[in-house]
């Protein structure tokens, strides 16, 4: 077997995805955006979870799982059976990379463990999300991404101070190590193809849902270890620069950031308060953290008096950083979304022309593309056991039959 022929920089690679929900899934997501040939496999009786997540078209299919589930061929497999188990690594014979999240363990258990997926391919990356990793004294727990979002630190630190801890509104941990296992297995593609010759051998990566989203506290370590500071709440503010928050104006709010001293005195002309830049208390960044209320009382007071637009215009006439604070539809509106073509219309054989992201980011030469939305569970069987495998009809639906596939 052979990838099939697409589109991007990543045409050629072949990926068998065992990955559900979403860390697994966003990082082949990403992959099957820029080219790589992606075959998800999920289990013949029940389907990935998201395929259940609102929001949902008029004939009850998840948008999400349209999004989520997108330049991916899907096949059924029970990976628990043995006859499923032989298939599979007939699968992953000639794989570049397996994706599986899986409670460790659950993968050896079912005679697909690393060690077996290398005696069939040595070439084969085995890239492994859970909730806290492969090793330690908790690895054989569950893990969901808004468990590693309290214990990374990041709920701690998220929202106002006078205000419980804040868990994001979008599943950040799972997303972050969706990128984090992104990166490495093109790492390791590296190493194994190019890096001084290529090794030639393939490895296995352990992704936690809780590192990759506590590494990017950078700084956060080093000053608990030589100093004891613990990061607190801040609200919209950043605890190392000032100005730097969501101000509110006559019609809604806007963005700002003024991170290095040139760019706070532009935005003391562009208010009329040039006499902040003399101020004691906002002479320096550090002085200014120390006195950000005072600060941001005397940009929200002019904010206040003018609409988004009409403050964001005098603002950038100064040369300031601002922006204004988008929904979804303000998304869709925007001409910098439109002119960068950010967002592209597919025709879904299942709920019609849809509008989704446009691949991210941008390659002058190799461009990605999204070749179909989520397709409907089991829709590649025929054409992934039978025109890859050699599986003739009679096989295929005695497997069907067996619940096999």
């Amino acid at each position: 077997m052979t990838a099939r022929t697409r589109q991007g920089p990543l045409d050629g690679l072949r990926v068998i995805d065992m990955s559900g929900m979403i860390s697994g899934a966003f990082a082949t997501t990403m992959l099957g955006d820029f080219g790589a040939d992606v075959v998800m496999i999920e289990h013949p009786k029940v389907g990935d979870p998201i395929r259940e997540w609102p929001q949902k078209a008029d004939d009850g299919t998840s948008l999400s799982w349209k999004s989520l589930g997108r330049n991916k061929r899907c096949i059924t497999l029970n990976l628990s059976s043995e006859r499923g188990q032989e298939i599979a690594l007939e699968l992953i014979s000639d794989a570049d990379l397996v994706f599986e999240n899986f409670r460790p363990g659950t993968m050896e258990r079912w005679g697909l463990g690393p060690d077996t997926i290398h005696d069939v391919n040595e070439r084969a990356i085995v890239v492994r999300l859970s909730g806290y990793g492969q090793t330690g004294p908790k690895s054989h727990k569950p893990g969901f991404g808004t468990i590693a979002e309290g214990i990374s630190g990041w709920a701690h630190a998220n929202g106002f101070p006078d205000r419980e801890p804040l868990l994001p509104p979008v599943s950040l941990a799972d997303l972050t190590a969706a990128q984090f296992a992104l990166q490495s297995s093109l790492m390791a593609i590296f190493e194994r193809d190019i890096g001084r010759g290529g090794s030639g051998e393939g490895q296995v990566i352990d992704v936690s849902l809780t590192e990759p989203l506590w590494r990017l506290f950078f700084g956060e370590v080093e000053a608990y270890d030589r100093q004891g500071h613990i990061r607190e709440r801040t609200g919209n503010r950043h605890p190392n620069t000032a100005p730097r928050n969501i101000y509110e104006t006559a019609d809604g709010y806007m963005t700002m950031s003024a991170s290095n001293q040139k760019i706070f005195e532009r935005v003391a002309n562009a208010i009329d308060k040039p006499e902040l830049i003399d101020d004691d208390r906002f002479e320096t960044n550090a002085t200014r953290v120390e006195h950000a209320d005072a600060l941001d009382e005397e940009i929200a007071a002019w904010t206040r008096e003018r609409t988004t637009e009409e403050a964001i215009e005098i603002l950038e006439a100064n040369d300031a950083i601002v922006g204004p604070v988008y929904d979804m539809a303000d998304v869709f509106a925007d001409e910098q979304f439109r002119a960068r073509d950010a967002i592209v219309e597919i025709d879904d054989d299942d709920i019609g022309p849809t509008k989704t992201f446009a691949p991210v980011p941008k390659f002058s030469r190799t461009p990605g593309e999204v070749e179909f939305l989520g397709p409907k569970h089991g829709e590649h069987n025929v054409e992934v056991y039978g025109g890859e495998l050699g599986f003739s009809d009679e096989k295929i639906a005695t497997l069907e039959a067996d619940g096999v596939i």
